[in-house]
């Protein structure tokens, strides 16, 4: 019965395969005379999270390879620059989280427009990211192969055609193959005979998703395989994803691997949607990574597989690991938001098919914007952008008075805290968080009473609560010990500016301006108890803080990192769910001399 159910499940789905920076190291095929060699060159993304426009603030900028901050990132220029990288030997691929967490030109239309900008440019194959599962597993299928959504309808676009790439998640399992839909993409498995391929899918499980795909290449065939981090059910919502099972990356890795080997296909790459985080600010071309899951799986997955490309730390580096049998294998990532393209260049072994690792160069080029964009993806961002302007005019919530972002005495703003007030509210219960903290810096714009069109006064709309909070940061807690939270307050005063955390009323404190920087903060309590050095703590804040931003390095000593919504999608949801709203008093951090 279990042989007949995998068969039909097979032939339902159709289940048939139908600068730079050397990587040198032992080659994993011995390379022949020179014109036994092909190049071919790879131009990956990863982390976009449709960033069409130019990313804003902290998130538009990034570290170049003399140590400059340079602007970075946004649709047009991305298409320009990999216009520039490709030849006629290139393909591209990414490592997922190329929707979910979006700004409004791209969330408003379900991300429709961001996959379509993929199309344009050529991606042809992608790792899934947690965030693809942002709105559930049906409604990924649905922007994999096509179709209006069935809540919302048709985009102005009209009817969503799908994407032009391959989704792939070799960890990505269904929980009841019955359940199986066709899933674009299963074509690849086509060389392995029906039997064979149904006594592997019995005992690994069947895929939600295609686990590999192939692409030829300048006469050779090169294989992807693609995995998502498991911990995606923690970053989630449940409920989008429960006919679903995420497994172990390097256990995955190592299946698409032998299919690959099924099907003798030697030039093997893993795009994979976990990475690990560097010790300081670095070179995009450089490898100061603290090792983590990311290096784990890098280090651990077969060592058929010449190199892993890696993403969801939203970092940029380019790393030398060692293979299970010594062998060296390049590993890196390319930052976030379409601010870093990562080029590798390789040759293929005719004769064996394989990659030889001793010709991998990679470079890190950060899409820079003092180039001229391209023409056609400007105007075809500019569509969009004049598209959602319906959805900017859209009533979300009323306010009674001004909410200002201006800091009193104790450096609260009404706004600041309102705002800290949703973060907590929106990390409660999947986050488990008991206060949350807000940059100033991040608080962008006032939200006024006035109306500022037609919509009438005390009247928020999307657009005006987009002003204030426009980055599309991530929501996310982490746990930090009573003593971990006193030195990340006392890091509010630093030598060339203060910054003063917006706190939710579940926080209170007494700050002494006149003390010792370092000796400012007493009396902290949450929840109106005191805390303890020793005790633990959940603290939500945006990524951008939890990454250290701002000087808050205390943040980066957190544990059980989880990530939730978007922080513009925590205010929405709290303004809708509490107006009319007043400005909230500005008590919560006490003043002494």
């Amino acid at each position: 019965m279990m042989r007949r159910r995998i068969t039909a499940v097979c032939a339902a789905t159709a289940l048939a395969l139908a600068s730079g920076t050397a990587v040198a190291g032992p080659a994993a095929a011995k390379p022949g005379r020179p014109d036994d060699t092909v190049p071919v060159r790879l131009l990956s993304l990863n982390d976009f999270h449709g960033h069409l426009e130019p990313p804003t603030g902290s998130s538009g900028r990034m570290v170049d390879e003399h140590g400059a901050t340079v602007d970075a990132g946004g649709a047009a220029y991305a298409a320009a620059w990999l216009n520039r990288m490709t030849d006629r030997n290139t393909l591209k691929v990414a490592q997922g989280d190329l929707i979910g967490a979006t700004p409004l030109v791209s969330a408003a239309y379900h991300d429709e427009p961001t996959v379509e900008f993929l199309n344009k440019v050529g991606v042809t194959a992608s790792a899934v990211g947690n965030h693809e599962f942002d709105e559930g597993y049906a409604e990924l299928l649905r922007i994999i192969k096509g179709g209006c959504h069935p809540v919302d309808g048709c985009s102005p676009a009209g009817q969503w055609k799908g994407a032009d790439f391959t989704y792939l998640g070799a960890n990505v399992l269904l929980k009841d193959a019955k359940k199986l839909p066709p899933v674009p993409g299963m074509e690849a498995l086509n060389g392995i005979s029906r039997k064979k391929l149904a006594k592997e899918l019995a005992r690994y499980g069947i895929p939600a998703l295609p686990p590999i795909t192939v692409r030829k290449i300048n006469g050779v065939r090169v294989g992807f395989i693609g995995a998502v981090t498991e911990t995606t059910p923690n970053i989630v919502t449940a409920e989008g994803i429960k006919d679903l099972t995420f497994t172990d990356e390097v256990k995955a890795a190592n299946f698409g691997s032998y299919l690959l080997k099924l099907l003798n296909v030697e030039a093997q790459v893993m795009l994979v949607h976990e990475g690990d985080q560097p010790a300081g600010t670095q070179s995009p071309d450089a490898c100061n990574t603290v090792p983590g899951l990311g290096t784990e799986i890098a280090t651990k997955v077969d060592p058929e597989i010449d190199m892993v490309l890696a993403g969801h730390s939203h970092q940029a580096y380019l790393c030398t690991v060692k293979d299970p049998k010594g062998g060296d294998r390049l590993y890196s990532q390319g930052g976030s938001f379409g601010r870093v393209i990562t080029q590798v260049d390789f040759k293929v072994d005719r004769r064996s098919g394989d990659i030889v690792r001793s010709t991998v160069q990679a470079n890190n080029q950060i899409v820079t914007r003092d180039i001229a964009p391209d023409p056609a993806i400007s105007t075809f961002v500019q569509t969009w952008k004049d598209r959602v302007a319906t959805v900017a005019n859209r009533k979300i919530g009323d306010i009674t008075a001004d909410l200002s972002r201006a800091a009193a005495p104790s450096g609260e703003s009404p706004l600041g805290n309102l705002i800290a007030d949703a973060q907590l509210a929106a990390t409660k219960a999947g986050g488990g968080a008991q206060i949350a903290l807000m940059n100033p810096g991040g608080v962008r714009a006032d939200l006024t009473y006035a109306q500022s069109g037609s919509e009438g006064n005390g009247v928020v709309t999307y657009g005006e609560a987009f002003t204030v909070q426009p980055f599309n940061n991530l929501m996310q807690v982490v746990t930090l010990t009573g003593a971990q939270l006193d030195a990340l307050l006392e890091q509010q005063w630093q030598p060339t500016a203060t910054r003063i955390l917006q706190p939710s009323a579940s926080l209170s404190y007494t700050m002494s301006p006149a003390q010792p920087i370092g000796s400012r903060v007493s009396d902290i309590k949450i929840d109106g108890v005191a805390i303890s050095d020793t005790a633990t703590y959940r603290v939500a804040a945006n990524n951008f803080l939890v990454g250290g931003g701002d000087g808050f390095s205390v943040f980066t000593q957190g544990t059980n990192l989880w990530s939730g919504p978007l922080d513009i999608d925590a205010f929405v949801d709290y303004l809708g769910a509490n107006s009319p709203i007043a400005p909230p008093a500005t008590n919560r951090i006490t003043v002494t001399g």
